[in-house]
């Protein structure tokens, strides 16, 4: 469940997030099926207001990859700290397990901004013992070969690094998640 990050802006359905991790998953043997929750342009708060019909009953696990747009847009840290932290209550409440992809604030923030909005993610991963991929563009973000023209979106080349980086924390994701089916 995310922004344009887990939609795949600019790139084909095939070479989303979702859709390349899913790949990489199966590949090391995991029967897994990851749906595109992704929405361009969300918030912390679209997510949450969408969050009933984006992630259906049934669901065993969620990589929550929002923020971004309220980084991008200064939005007050606190409601992107409110907004995540309901999704992830209510999530928890189903006995959803959750991998939260933090996001970094841009260095133009002054240094209360970007402290307030850093200390989000972690934060809550410790409050609600969740697994953490502390900055979903780590390696990606300001690397020319890695984003598309815009600067903010990975290109291809970009999706495969973020899945390469983020593989061993989501099969933690899918052994927990398989682990707390099995109760």
């Amino acid at each position: 469940m995310g922004d344009s990050l887990t939609a795949g802006f600019g790139l084909p359905a095939d070479g989303a997030f979702p859709a390349k991790l899913e790949r990489a998953l199966k590949a090391k043997g995991l029967a897994v099926e990851v749906t595109n929750a992704g929405v361009s342009g969300d918030t912390a708060s679209g997510g949450l207001a969408r969050l009933d019909w984006s992630v259906p009953e049934g669901t065993d696990a969620v990589i929550l990859e929002l923020g971004a747009n309220d980084m991008l847009r200064g939005i007050d840290p606190q409601l992107t700290r409110h907004a995540l932290e309901e999704i992830v209550r209510r999530l928890t409440q189903r006995h959803v397990v959750v991998l939260l992809a933090g996001m970094r604030a841009a260095a133009n923030f002054d240094s209360k901004y970007r402290r307030d909005f850093d200390a989000i993610y972690p934060e809550l991963a410790v409050r609600y013992d969740l697994l953490l991929y502390p900055f979903f563009l780590d390696g990606i973000a300001g690397e020319g070969a890695l984003n598309q023209g815009d600067g903010l979106h990975p290109s291809a080349a970009g999706v495969d690094a973020i899945v390469v980086r983020i593989l061993p924390t989501v099969e933690e994701l899918v052994r927990q998640a398989r682990s707390r089916g099995a109760r």
